[in-house]
């Protein structure tokens, strides 16, 4: 665990979610799983006896917990008679949080490690192999090999540099009239409604707060008639070797009943946070942006935290102050004809993304700067 560990702290974009302990988590709970899955095959590069480049990789019976679709490619497979899964998969289980994925002393270890990948999905004659989420090294290092390259976005907060905000206030002052009252409005909406907010981190996380959690995670996926990908022994896990990376807001009325919660992965190290996972017990006009976007923000610019990252899609996200931020994926098809027609798929996609940044770009929230 301490090699893997200090390769990811090494690593170009350092995430908790890369962290050993993380992935046994998910394992070990049940989480991801073959049962579910999600069977893995991790690949390592050893140096004699030094751990030299490492990651997580899964064989795929689905496209589930993804978060970068390519579910039209697994049906062309289906409508030709071919068998698009299982698939080779290197990612974080259920996590779109753009980072290092690809652990590795150097650019030789990475590439070595890369040429595994590459062996593993030739030899057990996999119809793919994709790396989701990764840094521009390994991006690099994919494309080396011959992967193809696909682009998308996400919607991120960065702190005012190099004076970060003093206050919340101070941030929302920045912002474009009309965006700041709505944020505003909607923030008082959820006071009218007798809404106040306890934020527990760490530590302060009791085991009734974590059942609470869940309670209000399940709900969520109820409501849009699925199950958790997430069992609750895994953050019973997260609790004992994890804790320090849990940030809990719990939204309740004033006489005290708890009716929503949202869950923030932080890193202390890099002063980053991570929307994770919300749900309510009773549906509450602005609720949702309150506990997801506006008490994270509030709670990390008193900390001094760097950047908010608010999850996989949602440009509704762009109107609180989360500005659309680049990511990409790796991809490889062994079959020949089917590669060429995601290539020119993916040319194709790729101009329309920039096309799409730079349309939200004309857009920003924020006050022309002086």
């Amino acid at each position: 665990m301490d090699a893997w560990n200090a390769l990811l702290t090494a690593a170009a974009q350092p995430t908790p979610f890369m962290r050993l302990e993380y992935l046994r988590a998910l394992h070990a709970s049940g989480s991801a799983v073959a049962a579910s899955g999600w069977l893995a095959q991790f690949i390592s590069v050893w140096l004699d006896e030094t751990l030299v480049a490492a990651c997580p990789a899964y064989l795929k019976s689905h496209s589930y917990g993804e978060y970068v679709f390519d579910w039209a490619w697994a049906d062309a497979y289906q409508r030709h008679g071919l068998a698009y899964y299982p698939k080779l998969l290197v990612a974080v289980p259920f996590t779109p949080v753009p980072g290092s994925r690809l652990l590795a002393s150097d650019d030789a270890a990475r590439s070595a490690l890369m040429q595994g990948l590459q062996a593993l999905a030739s030899q057990q004659k996999l119809s793919s192999a994709h790396l989701l989420f990764g840094t521009e090294q390994d991006h690099a290092a994919a494309q080396h090999q011959g992967w193809m390259a696909r682009h998308g976005v996400q919607f991120h907060w960065q702190n005012r540099q190099p004076l970060p905000y003093a206050s919340f206030e101070e941030f929302l002052a920045s912002m474009q009239r009309e965006k700041r009252k709505k944020i505003q409005q909607e923030q008082r909406r959820v006071r009218e409604a007798g809404i106040v907010f306890e934020a527990r981190e760490g530590g302060q996380i009791t085991p009734a707060d974590w059942d609470f959690f869940y309670r209000c995670y399940q709900l969520t996926y109820r409501a849009h008639h699925s199950t958790p990908y997430l069992t609750r022994d895994f953050f019973t896990q997260m609790s004992e070797h994890m804790a320090a990376n849990w940030l809990l807001f719990i939204a309740k009325r004033e006489d005290g009943e708890r009716v929503a919660a949202s869950l923030i992965a932080i890193d202390p190290s890099t002063g980053a946070a991570y929307g994770r996972y919300w749900g309510a017990l009773e549906s509450i006009s602005c609720l949702h942006f309150d506990a997801c976007y506006y008490q994270p923000l509030q709670w990390c610019i008193s900390k001094g935290y760097r950047r908010f990252e608010g999850g996989a899609q949602g440009e509704h996200k762009m109107a609180r102050g989360l500005l659309p931020v680049p990511t990409q994926s790796s991809h490889w098809l062994a079959h020949a004809g089917f590669s060429d027609a995601v290539a020119d798929f993916l040319a194709q996609e790729g101009q329309a993304m920039r096309g799409y940044v730079n349309e939200l770009e004309s857009h920003l929230p924020f006050k022309p700067e002086p």
